[in-house]
């Protein structure tokens, strides 16, 4: 904590122990009834907070549907609470959520989204190697008929299974360099063909 943050901590709870204080010297017939409208106080702040809280939910997942694209050739993507950039991509007529990781060398798809998408994991071999924050994983080499954004179809695309467990599938720089530009400005995610 920085030096001026302690202080205002400091004064806050010499301000609070004061005003508690005097309430309490105050009140001390009534000690019983005190503590009732503490309780009820105490009820009607943690139902403002369970409120705001929810709000917030609603309002994110409001906000993440909010892709907008602008004409054949741009999809603008707006950033999502926790910071990332999700799309969801139509892999041979499928929709795949994807979540954007420049990071990422290729499309990696999770087995789950591989095998809603019609690839057999039966006849994958994972004969590749990728490493992750969470170590080393084995990867399978698919190819995808169709991969869809948008109005923009991209056909006979590369993309990896990753093996390993992943809560999500990976949209990473072997797709995203076939758009021409890739901008990130005022939390938008844009793509431009």
């Amino acid at each position: 904590m920085a030096d001026i943050d302690t202080g205002h901590l400091i004064y806050l709870v010499i301000l609070l122990v004061m005003v508690g204080g005097w309430f309490f010297m105050q009140t001390r017939e009534g000690l019983n009834k005190t503590l009732q409208y503490a309780a009820v106080w105490g009820m009607i702040f943690i139902g403002g907070a369970a409120a705001v809280g929810l709000w917030q939910d609603i309002s994110r997942d409001t906000r993440q549907s909010q892709i907008s694209f602008s004409g054949t050739d741009q999809i603008i993507v707006p950033r999502a609470r926790d910071g990332h950039y999700y799309l969801t991509v139509q892999i041979n007529d499928t929709p795949v959520r994807f979540v954007v990781d420049t990071g990422a060398t290729d499309m990696v798809l999770t087995q789950a989204d591989a095998s809603r998408a019609g690839i057999d994991l039966q006849t994958l071999s994972y004969l590749g190697r990728a490493n992750t924050a969470n170590g080393q994983v084995r990867t399978a080499l698919v190819r995808l008929d169709d991969v869809r954004l948008g109005a923009v179809t991209d056909h006979d695309v590369s993309a990896v299974v990753n093996e390993g467990q992943m809560q999500q599938s990976l949209l990473g720089m072997g797709y995203l360099q076939r758009w021409g530009r890739i901008e990130i400005s005022q939390g938008e995610l844009i793509l431009t063909r």
